[in-house]
């Protein structure tokens, strides 16, 4: 086929040097004598010797292609030609095939067939089926391309769907397990867990003269069932549920709480701090330091032992009824709440005591601990104990 159909380069130049309308005349006649089936009988040598417009039957005497079956040959003509020669399909595609569609548009001849496609102009049609066949990509402008390379990006990713609710997907709060300051906060005190405000509120409105509160256990399943629950993040609690009317739940439901906090509530880091200042002689001394490490507490942890120390005063002021006095407390919740994160046995051991004691002490002088009167310069020591 290269031997036998003109070249690139010459069909470059009959368009680009004018040789169309010079010649149109003269060779009129002679181009009539071909038809389209003809092209392919065509010498090369021919060509060269007559002129390109020996080989224009595929062109009308204005240098149009007189339906679109013709237009498709004479590009199928500049793309064998351009892969023999060794050309740059890509350059045709750009200088020389754009200007002949270009006119293609603008003048389309009388009589053509007509265009099968049910979308698009018919010079796309030709455009998109050339650039089909010599493998080259239709231009793009920069904000198309953009375009295309965030759907390639995109593609990549997971599907649609799934990132969107991975996106908006925002796990609520949970109640057990989690540091104080990331738990559902109380509505009256946003410093406080919401689970330790309702615990003590359920405890203190029925369970005020229940002997043995807090010491007695309540049934793990139902405690396990409500700790499953609280932690799909519930915003409020419905104290009337069946399983919130029993007070040893309930009482069990606080212990653990505070039992499996990753930050024990008197912290790591003033752990060995507050064993320290219990074992101080001086009983003066000793409450001040008590009181100095209890202000030097971080926000949640403060206002959560002011809040429960305060709840367990009031268990104690009901003694008489509850048998719960302050040490009997103090040996329920010492352990729970005076310890490390790491807890090992030689600790447990051995600052055993401590545990019991600084716990113990709290409850008793609750009201100095968490008062403010001394920071405004009234001196309050309630003495050893």
């Amino acid at each position: 086929m290269p031997s036998r159909v003109p070249s690139l380069r010459m069909l470059r130049s009959f368009f680009t040097d004018g040789s169309l309308d010079s010649l149109g005349t003269s060779e009129d006649a002679r181009s009539k004598r071909h038809s389209t089936s003809d092209l392919s009988d065509v010498p090369f040598s021919a060509v060269r010797k007559e002129g390109w417009l020996h080989c224009k039957q595929i062109l009308t005497k204005k240098g149009k292609a007189e339906d679109r079956e013709d237009m498709l040959a004479w590009i199928k003509v500049i793309r064998e030609n351009s892969k023999a020669e060794g050309e740059d399909p890509g350059f045709a595609s750009q200088a020389l095939i754009n200007k002949k569609l270009n006119d293609y548009r603008k003048v389309s001849p009388a009589g053509a067939k007509p265009d099968s496609s049910p979308k698009g102009s018919r010079g796309l049609g030709i455009r998109a089926e050339f650039l089909k066949q010599t493998g080259t990509s239709t231009p793009r402008s920069p904000r198309q391309d953009a375009a295309v390379t965030k759907d390639e990006s995109s593609s990549q990713k997971a599907p649609w769907g799934i990132n969107i609710m991975k996106k908006n997907k925002k796990s609520a709060p949970r109640a057990f397990g989690v540091r104080l300051e990331d738990c559902q906060p109380a509505p009256d005190n946003k410093n406080v867990p919401l689970i330790v405000e309702a615990c003590c509120k359920v405890v203190e409105d029925r369970g005020l003269e229940y002997m043995g509160i807090y010491r007695v256990p309540g049934n793990n399943a139902v405690v396990s069932s409500l700790q499953e629950q609280l932690n799909k993040g519930a915003t409020e609690i419905n104290t009337q549920d069946e399983r919130w009317q029993d007070l040893n739940v309930i009482s069990s439901l606080l212990k653990s709480f505070f039992r499996k906090l990753p930050e024990p509530l008197f912290t790591d880091d003033k752990y060995n701090d507050f064993i320290e200042a219990n074992r101080i002689e001086d009983a003066s001394e000793r409450m001040r330091t008590l009181r100095k490490l209890i202000r030097d507490l971080p926000g949640h942890y403060y206002e959560t032992l002011k809040f429960l120390v305060g709840h367990l005063k009031t268990i104690a002021d009901h003694s008489e009824k509850n048998k719960m006095e302050p040490r009997n407390l103090a040996l329920v919740f010492g352990p729970t709440l005076v310890r490390t994160s790491e807890d090992n046995m030689t600790d447990m051991v051995t600052h055993m005591p401590d545990r019991y004691k600084i716990v113990e002490t709290l409850i008793q002088h609750s009201d100095w601990f968490f008062s403010d009167k001394e920071d405004k310069g009234e001196k309050v020591s309630p003495g050893g104990s």
